[in-house]
């Protein structure tokens, strides 16, 4: 195993030191520079040690103040003309585009007044790129919020955006155009996801990718491709010492032209974090032969991140860039293991990704609650297919031959079916991922059992895949999708009704794969929210969806809209139910009770259903809060979801008055106080049984097995 030694040792804990001083966790870094001062017998080797927790914890502190300063300025209210620097690349999809801006004049009166307020987001289509000068009119909202290019402070809604001219900074400027002309080069593949995918290989920009797909490469563990990183950078500068020429003959000019070609690569890219750290890695090897000192992967590695959280101490605290330096010490440390392995190839390309994927697990788990389990398997298949499209693409766009932006583009198309296939494979969480790991180190340990390890995990891989089967009667299924929304009817004839979908794709498509389902014959969407319909993007290429009910309130560039959109394309009947709609479908009947009339909020406008079977009925109320609950009257039912995960928002006496047996809170983490104690006093003083998916998982009702006025309810095993 390559473990750092000497000036590798000394760099990786440079690294490790700032990234800890940056963390902000101040326990951490009093406890460390605790057990330095009492470690360390060497006073510079003290002195050091405490001066890099210090760096970082400056560091940290400055990136924090800089979130919280672009809020102070004054922010005029209402109609505004004004000017400014484009800070973002729009993007969103068409016809809610956006960017931010960081405005430097502000008209007033009639003359123009030097205004360098708060980053603003600008709402409105144009075609203007990071750096550039553009004027703006519209109307600004106060609003705080995060964009991907930091916090803003309004909201600007433009009926006009003029480009003044290209950026300032002469290495935008270029990047700028070379950004273009790649993109141009793509535009007969704009509205084809392959088409996307090369630009995603290229530049990294992903903006016309569908969600389905970003998601579906996240889920089989092919999402590293778009992010621009090592092997990037390697491609590009084997391209750009090729365009130099003779202008790179000899080692020292050599890097030289290497060290503007990754600025200039790093800007094109928009220095998204994975590309940060590929790019001061490779810097820091050029610079090595630059001065004539060889610079190991560790110490490239160490002096890169320290350098790069020196100067920006918030990185530590971006996901792309943990999962990109996690990453990259699994590479570094778990490549001898796989060294001498024949066929090479294969096992280059196994080890590599066997050694990143147990490096970024914990990372994995801790944001999105899932890893991969066949990412090894899709990334054998699908590597020389983007090292393909990514040659293809980059000397086609740059030399303007279609046909090989066209072949770039094919190739690109059969990643995104290994993908679409490899993301409905089975996902490692927490216990999985331990099993994992202890049945690699009992192999890596005990050569004996290795083959009935090797014939248990595969026994374990094809019964994971087996779905369960309709059940043997009508069941309700509660999904915990945290804060959220989604429940599944499913009936003994195989019908699949879906109310909402949450906020997380990932987790959806998990629960359909578990239950088999690859056809749903009723969608219903209850409101536009983001935490109902979120999920739902890119649904159709995950089952076919017979039928959509959506509320007559759309959602104005909501996940609403594409889900429709989708919908209606892939032949679903798609339709705004009017009250007293009936439909009957399998076990269950379904009818439609609101909205009543049209509401000024979208949670009242919330389509509400009541499910009949077996003779029980279960409400699914969307959001409705007191307005609509008043309008519709009690609705006594056996099983309740309770309206707007138990928040004070619903008529207490409603609730009181409709008193189900059993009443589902589906809710998660949050700082909004749900559900609120007292909704949960009045269902229980009513006679109801609260359960909550935070706390009790997903639960699972079976309405032939309610009786006695009691629902019976089981909740997930986790």
């Amino acid at each position: 195993m390559n473990v750092p030694r000497g000036a590798d040792a000394v760099a990786v804990a440079s690294a490790a030191l700032v990234w800890l001083g940056a963390s902000g966790n101040r326990v951490l870094v009093v406890l460390c520079g605790a057990g330095i001062a009492v470690g360390c017998r060497r006073r510079p080797t003290r002195g050091a040690a405490v001066m890099l927790l210090v760096v970082g914890a400056i560091s940290g502190s400055a990136a924090a103040a800089r979130e919280t300063a672009v809020t102070e300025p004054w922010l005029p209210a209402g109609r505004v003309v004004l000017t400014g620097i484009v800070g973002s690349d729009p993007a969103g999809p068409a016809g809610s585009e956006g960017f931010t801006i960081h405005p430097d004049h502000l008209l007033v009166s009639g003359a123009w007044e030097a205004w360098p307020g708060p980053r603003l987001y600008v709402r409105g289509s144009a075609q203007v790129a990071t750096g550039e000068p553009v004027l703006l009119r519209g109307i600004v909202t106060p609003a705080e919020f995060r964009a991907r290019s930091g916090p803003v402070s309004g909201v600007v809604v433009a009926d006009r955006i003029e480009r003044l001219g290209s950026a300032p900074n002469a290495l935008l400027r270029v990047a700028n155009r070379l950004r273009r002309h790649v993109l141009g080069s793509l535009d007969a593949l704009a509205d084809r996801p392959e088409g996307a995918l090369v630009a995603g290989f290229l530049i990294g920009d992903t903006r016309g990718l569908p969600d389905a797909d970003y998601e579906a490469l996240r889920l089989a563990g092919l999402s590293h491709f778009v992010a621009v990183s090592g092997s990037n950078v390697a491609l590009f500068l084997a391209a750009w010492w090729l365009a130099t020429g003779p202008l790179g003959w000899g080692p020292r000019r050599r890097a030289v032209i290497g060290l503007i070609g990754i600025a200039l690569f790093a800007v094109v890219t928009r220095w998204e974090p994975s590309v940060v750290r590929a790019s001061l890695m490779a810097a820091a090897v050029l610079i090595g032969r630059l001065i004539g000192v060889p610079m190991a992967p560790w110490s490239a590695l160490g002096w890169a991140v320290t350098g790069v959280v020196a100067l920006s101490g918030g990185i530590v605290h971006d996901v792309g860039f943990q999962l990109s330096v996690a990453a990259t010490v699994g590479l570094i440390l778990g490549g001898p293991l796989w060294a001498g392995r024949r066929p090479r190839w294969m096992w280059t390309t196994i080890g590599a990704t066997l050694s990143a994927q147990a490096a970024v697990a914990p990372i994995l788990l801790h944001h999105f609650g899932s890893v991969p389990l066949m990412a090894p398997l899709s990334n054998l298949l699908a590597a020389p297919l983007v090292v393909a499209a990514t040659a293809l693409g980059g000397i086609g766009t740059l030399s303007g031959m279609v046909p090989l932006v066209r072949g770039a583009a094919r190739v690109a198309l059969v990643v995104l079916v290994i993908a679409r296939d490899a993301a409905d494979l089975p996902q490692l969480h927490t216990g999985g991922v331990v099993a994992a790991g202890v049945a690699g180190l009992v192999a890596w340990r005990y050569r004996s059992t290795r083959a009935v390890l090797a014939i248990g995990c595969v026994l374990l891989v094809g019964a994971s895949l087996v779905p369960t089967g309709p059940p043997a009667g009508p069941t309700a299924v509660f999904l915990d999708v945290g804060q959220g929304d989604a429940e599944l009817l499913l009936g003994p004839s195989g019908e699949v009704i879906l109310i909402d979908g949450g906020p997380d794709p990932a987790l959806l498509r998990s629960f359909l794969r578990e239950r088999g389902v690859s056809r749903i014959d009723l969608l219903i969407v209850s409101h536009h929210h983001a935490d109902h319909t979120t999920a739902l993007v890119g649904i159709t290429a995950v089952a076919r969806v017979d039928r959509l009910w959506y509320p007559p309130q759309l959602g104005e560039g909501s996940p609403l809209d594409v889900v429709v959109t989708e919908v209606a394309a892939a032949g679903g009947d798609v339709a705004i139910p009017a009250p007293g709609t009936v439909a009957g479908i399998g076990a269950w009947e379904l009818e439609v009770l609101g909205p009543l009339r049209r509401y000024e909020s979208p949670n009242d406008g919330s389509i509400v259903v009541l499910a009949r079977a077996a003779g029980r009925s279960v409400l699914l109320s969307g959001d409705v809060e007191a307005i609509a609950q008043h309008d519709l009257g009690p609705i006594p039912a056996d099983v309740m979801k309770v309206p707007h995960q138990g928040a004070i928002t619903s008529d207490l006496t409603w609730l009181a008055d409709s008193a189900p047996s059993l009443a589902v809170i589906s809710v998660g983490a949050n700082d909004f106080g749900h559900p609120s104690a007292e909704v949960i006093r009045v269902l229980e003083e009513a006679g109801a049984r609260v359960m909550r998916t935070d706390r009790d998982g997903t639960i699972t009702v079976r309405l032939d097995r309610i009786g006695g006025g009691t629902a019976v309810a089981l909740p997930s095993a986790g």
